[in-house]
């Protein structure tokens, strides 16, 4: 029996602050992350979806809403999908603002392999698979959509594929409204694939204003 798992990053979201939003409530999809919220449902359409969930933030339900009206289901919501716990939430902490070359801001950055500045990768793997595998099982012989964000979703894929849990952020593989497909024969995975059906999008963007995300 083979089950797909097809794990979301939510679209771009409205973030003219330019501020690392983290679990913040009140930020939603701009106009464009709606586009690409429709871009992803398009591109799984015609597909066996029995099973729609996401994470309680805003964004993340708005991601999900195309894929309820295109397959007919409720979105669920998952608290481990949630985005990853992070000291610098609120705060602009972009290249060149100054935030971490701050004193203030050392002890915090001190150990970049748990990480020290937020929720341990261990953790976050840890409730990401229990969610993923929560989907297959709900969705068996067919597939699954989960809405989730940037790092829980490049945990979730290392810790699966038994790699390391630190990294470069810069090297993620996890575009906005990407998939992250995980295949599965009865309970074991056997392949995990990637795609970018908002790619087109995202480069319209100039500017893009998802922040850690």
């Amino acid at each position: 029996m083979n089950t797909l798992v097809h794990v979301l990053r939510h679209g771009e979201v409205y973030n003219p602050d330019k501020v690392l939003y983290g679990r913040l409530p009140g930020y939603h999809l701009s106009e464009l992350g709606v586009q690409m919220a429709k871009a992803a449902a398009e591109y799984l359409g015609g597909r066996d979806v029995t099973h729609v969930v996401a994470s309680p933030l805003e964004r993340a339900q708005q991601t999900a809403a195309p894929f309820a009206a295109a397959f007919g289901s409720e979105v669920g919501a998952d608290e481990r999908l949630i985005e990853s716990a992070n000291w610098f939430e609120g705060k602009r902490v972009s290249v060149g603002d100054g935030a971490l070359r701050d004193p203030r801001n050392w002890w915090v950055l001190r150990n970049p392999r748990t990480p020290s500045w937020g929720e341990p990768y261990t953790q976050i793997a840890a409730r990401m698979r229990r969610a993923l595998l929560a989907a297959r099982d709900a969705a068996r012989g067919h597939e699954a959509v989960c809405v989730s964000h940037q790092l829980p979703i490049e945990i979730l894929r290392r810790a699966m594929q038994r790699r390391r849990l630190w990294h470069d952020p810069r090297r993620r593989q996890c575009g906005l409204a990407s998939l992250t497909t995980f295949h599965f024969a009865g309970d074991r995975l056997v392949d995990v694939s990637y795609a970018e059906p908002a790619a087109h999008l995202v480069a319209m963007s100039a500017a893009p204003s998802a922040k850690g995300a």
